[in-house]
């Protein structure tokens, strides 16, 4: 008999549950040594019977061997099982390699995610990476998942905005789309929801909730709102800028900049040198009152800095300017830090696990340092502050802070170019 007639008999209709059951079992990637087939009738029974040489017709759901299908199809052409299946029904899958790849796709994504530079620098952001985890992928693809946190983690770099309407934002950085970051959205959401998680604050429930986190992360249609105190600096040149600052040093005074006086400084040059960074106005008061117009160079973030104090930041270390943050010793002082030090180039002052045990020494009254995150600059800093639960707060080392601009003022303090 040729191999073409033998392997029409194997073909047959009454064969088909048979190869649809091989088929299915095989496809699985693991390891089989029977399949179960059913229920059949009799001229399927009959079928199977004659396939295997059976003297009686098996059950209607018979378990078979797969070493007795092999013997039984060996003699047409030399063909194996899976082949014989493969020609029969079609391809034979491997799902448990499939779901291999599939899951060794989804660890690939999530590991990504926790180690981009925006989440290592900005620990807060692992509570958003917790949720994105928990969520799943987005309609089951890993790769519109990760386009998606993509986009996220472009935007999440790129705030503060500078006082600028959400759809030109969007435009400018997400490919020129200026519907990418509609209300309502996937990208929208995501992205409002790492804004929680680094501002530890709840979601916004509501459209007026949703602009007013835009709002707050620079993204508004207004460049006079958003302003930044500073104090002693001196830049060179006649713009807007240097005549405001200027004034405001002779007299001893705070400037309160503007995002659009920023944007439009006019001629302005800085000369380089070490700026300090307070995270509370009541410091740089305090400053003001010792120093005076000899104070030295001094911004207040007022908190989470807004596009204003992020703006004079990046125009000071343009001017080769030596950016020092410091910060209160609780949860959101360290998430402000971290912001601060991933926005700009600054470097940490006395915010180190040591600094807070010598301030902790002297205040050590102070109320609960609230939800802890990891601080990148110095792994030993929160440790430390959980295992005592006190937060120090800024005003309380103002002293030492203010000993330290001491020795600046008396290292690098030039008096402004217009005065005798």
């Amino acid at each position: 008999m040729s191999d073409q007639r033998a392997f029409a008999d194997i073909d047959r209709p009454a064969l088909r549950p048979l190869w649809r059951a091989v088929h299915e079992r095989l496809s699985s990637g693991r390891p089989v040594s029977r399949v179960r087939i059913g229920p059949l009738d009799d001229d399927q029974r009959e079928a199977l019977a004659d396939l295997l040489g059976m003297e009686r017709l098996p059950d209607r759901r018979p378990s078979i061997a797969l070493a007795r299908l092999e013997e039984a199809i060996a003699d047409p052409g030399g063909r194996t099982l899976r082949e014989v299946v493969g020609a029969i029904v079609g391809p034979l899958d491997d799902r448990a390699a499939a779901r291999a790849h599939r899951e060794g796709e989804r660890t690939e994504l999530w590991a990504w995610l926790e180690a981009h530079e925006t989440v290592r620098s900005q620990p807060a952001l692992n509570e958003w990476v917790a949720h994105c985890r928990g969520s799943g992928l987005i309609d089951g693809s890993v790769h519109r998942t990760r386009d998606l946190l993509g986009s996220a983690l472009t935007v999440l770099a790129a705030l503060p905005a500078e006082g600028e309407p959400l759809p030109v934002f969007s435009a400018r950085r997400l490919q020129g789309d200026s519907h990418a970051l509609d209300d309502g959205g996937r990208l929208s959401s995501l992205v409002l929801r790492a804004m929680s998680a680094q501002y530890g604050v709840e979601m916004p429930a509501n459209a007026e909730q949703r602009r007013a986190m835009w709002a707050r992360a620079g993204v508004a249609d207004d460049e006079l709102s958003a302003t930044v105190l500073a104090a002693g600096l001196r830049p060179l040149g006649e713009g807007v800028l240097s005549r405001v600052t200027g004034v405001c040093t002779e007299a001893g005074h705070a400037a309160s900049l503007t995002l659009a006086q920023l944007r439009n400084p006019g001629e302005l040059r800085f000369p380089a040198g070490p700026v300090h960074v307070t995270e509370n106005p009541s410091v740089m008061a305090l400053a003001l009152r010792r120093f005076g117009p000899r104070c030295p160079p001094l911004v207040c973030s007022s908190g989470w800095p807004n596009s204003a104090a992020i703006h004079l930041l990046r125009l000071l270390a343009d001017n080769g300017a030596d950016l020092r943050y410091h910060g209160d010793f609780d949860g959101e002082g360290i998430r402000i830090a971290a912001y601060v030090l991933d926005k700009t180039s600054a470097t940490p002052w006395r915010m180190t696990a040591a600094d807070y045990g010598e301030a902790l020494s002297r205040t050590p009254d102070g109320p609960d340092v609230g939800r802890l995150t990891d601080a990148p600059w110095d792994p030993a800093l929160t440790p430390a502050m959980a295992e005592h639960g006190t937060a120090v707060l800024e005003e309380t080392v103002s002293g030492q802070l203010l000993e330290d601009l001491a020795v600046a003022r008396a290292a690098d303090w030039e008096p402004h170019p217009t005065r005798s």
